[in-house]
């Protein structure tokens, strides 16, 4: 199943579509793994770690854009998370940008996907037991900041798809 579409679900709010993204790459990267030790070929290899790189990279500018502007705006003073959140996002990238310039023939490509996967687990359960909770007691519009990012998320699938 491609990404455009897995991503026509409507979502509740920002954190349930956030919450949906975390759930779908921790899957990809659970069948990458699992690729890994049945010895799959190299082209299925390349194209569920580029999977995954898509998803991670939509998934990333969504939240900075919309939700980590909100999580800002809301936690005024105290946004310590969100600072870390923004220094993981631009460790992960640094990451997918080295997945996607190398090849599964690559001695280190492996192990560039299974240090994105523990990063990205790390990274999702603060967002997830920490960032989530604050913002869903401040008053944040989730409701309305959900429809923004899906929206966008669609526009970012599409621009992706029509460049491959």
């Amino acid at each position: 199943m491609s990404a455009a579409s897995r991503r026509s679900r409507a979502p509740a709010d920002a954190i349930q579509l956030l919450t949906a993204d975390h759930k779908e790459v921790r899957t990809l990267f659970k069948a990458y793994s699992q690729l890994i030790h049945a010895e799959g070929g190299d082209d299925e290899k390349q194209m569920l770690a580029l999977e995954i790189c898509t998803q991670l990279t939509v998934h990333a500018t969504i939240e900075e854009e919309f939700f980590y502007a909100a999580a800002r705006q809301m936690l005024a003073g105290d946004e310590d998370l969100v600072d870390v959140a923004d220094v993981k996002h631009a460790c992960a990238k640094e990451l997918i940008m080295q997945i996607v310039r190398s090849a599964p023939a690559d001695p280190l490509y492996d192990a560039r996907l299974r240090v994105l996967s523990e990063h990205v687990d790390h990274h999702v359960k603060e967002e997830e037991d920490e960032l989530f909770p604050k913002l869903r007691s401040s008053g944040l519009d989730v409701h309305a900041l959900g429809q923004a990012m899906a929206a966008r998320r669609d526009d970012l699938l599409a621009e992706m798809a029509g460049a491959e």
